[in-house]
């Protein structure tokens, strides 16, 4: 019998423990390096010559030998190739008795959000002695870690740089920003290790303000020399409600942990919340202010416009874009409303209202230097007015410049925006940024 006693500390759970190190410090080599050892294997997928159609694998087993080999792009893509060698390598990997952990040495480009989703739900077939299935059936993730680098990171997470901007762009349509990059390897982790060497006294205290806001429950280590990691040390203090690689969707809490509301160094959480729908023509005006001086904006919208759809909203940087995550309660059927999730039909059950059912609005902003205030006015001001919400039946008629997809900073073309191909911010999308 298994006896769950909490995430991540389960007696009886036969899986391998899987820990997944991201980010752009230095400091990474040494966190993995610190974890290597008895029993642990390091995969490492290597995406500097992607471009040239090259991806290194390197994986190295605890007497330190690394065996290398080149793997050619599968059908030009990242995403299938990552997925194709490593997925059924996770499960090989378990079947071996002498592996008693693996850790997923992550490139720097890497989100470790879309990884852990691919290992959740991605199903590996053909691989010999096992059922077919995603290969979380035979590895569990214990931690993501990751290591930034205090001199740089705040610039990399509030500016407008692509990674093409930086020759690290998968492919030509790789049109992820450094700071979608930066900012989502530290909101998805478990544990933080800080390279402060470099870094002057408000750097790193405008970093920390960042980090406890985005991660607030992941314990921090801040080491002047890279080479002195304790990684190991550092996970024994990764509390048991920690995330470790549990998948998140619209509906979940936009503010995990206890994150501090008060500001601090100039960062300030936002929330935002509403229960009538924004006009989107006003939306579309109001997100240039979630472009300047915010770190991060993620939530869900209603749109007038699409009430069918919930939309979301994600921003790092001076990048957002809005893409439908599925459809609100209050537009299934029955029958369709019983194959969702209890959590969220329970939570939709206690604020549902008889015309507009389970449709909200819920937005959390991460500013740095913009006004709290005036971010909250700007949004407030998008949302219909009186006079419109009485008038329902218009709704349909108004121009909406978002449609299932939308980016910011975004090209008009004879007034009306160009919208990017339609992704779900639920599937498609995490997948194409892995």
């Amino acid at each position: 019998m298994t006896i769950v006693v909490e995430r991540g500390d389960v007696v009886g759970d036969q899986r391998t423990p899987l820990v997944v190190v991201a980010g752009w410090s230095e400091a990474v080599q040494a966190a993995v390096g610190s974890l290597a050892g008895e029993g642990t294997v390091v995969v490492h997928h290597d995406l500097s010559q992607v471009r040239e159609g090259v991806v290194r694998r390197a994986v190295t087993g605890a007497d330190g030998v690394t065996d290398t080999q080149i793997l050619e792009l599968a059908h030009a893509c990242v995403s299938c190739t990552l997925r194709e060698d490593l997925l059924p390598m996770l499960r090989r990997l378990h079947a071996r008795s002498s592996v008693r952990r693996i850790v997923l040495h992550l490139d720097r480009t890497l989100e470790p959000e879309a990884v852990c989703w691919a290992v959740e739900h991605v199903p590996v077939v053909g691989v010999v002695g096992q059922i077919d299935g995603p290969a979380s059936r035979d590895v569990r993730v214990e931690a993501v870690l990751t290591c930034v680098d205090a001199e740089s990171w705040f610039d990399d997470a509030t500016g407008d740089d692509d990674l093409a901007d930086r020759g690290l762009n998968a492919s030509p349509d790789d049109e992820r920003t450094v700071a979608q990059v930066v900012v989502g390897q530290v909101d998805y982790a478990d544990a933080v290790v800080v390279s402060a060497r470099g870094a002057d006294g408000w750097q790193q205290a405008k970093l920390h303000a960042a980090l406890v806001r985005l991660a607030p429950s992941a314990p921090i280590d801040w080491v002047d020399d890279a080479g002195e990691v304790e990684a190991e040390q550092l996970l024994r203090r990764v509390p048991p409600h920690a995330r470790r690689g549990e998948g998140r969707d619209a509906h979940s809490p936009l503010l995990r942990g206890q994150p501090p509301l008060a500001a601090d160094c100039g960062l300030a959480l936002v929330e935002f919340a509403a229960d009538r729908p924004f006009h989107p023509g006003r939306l579309h005006d109001a997100v240039d202010l979630l472009l300047d001086g915010v770190v991060t904006a993620r939530g869900r919208l209603w749109l007038a416009t699409q009430p069918d759809h919930v939309m979301w909203l994600e921003s790092a940087g001076g990048g957002l874009r809005v893409a439908s995550a599925g459809r609100w309660l209050a537009a299934m059927t029955p029958q369709e409303q019983e194959r969702m999730p209890t959590a969220r039909r329970a939570m939709a059950a206690l604020r549902w209202d008889e015309r507009f059912g389970d449709r909200d609005t819920s937005v959390v902003v991460l500013v740095h230097a913009a006004e709290p205030a005036e971010v909250e006015r700007a949004l407030r001001g998008a949302l219909v007015t009186d006079d419109e919400l009485r008038r329902e039946a218009d709704w349909a008629r108004w121009p909406d410049p978002f449609g299932q997809w939308h980016e910011d900073p975004c090209e008009t073309v004879d007034g009306a925006p160009r919208d990017a191909e339609y992704s779900n911010t639920n599937d498609t999308d995490r997948e194409a940024r892995s």
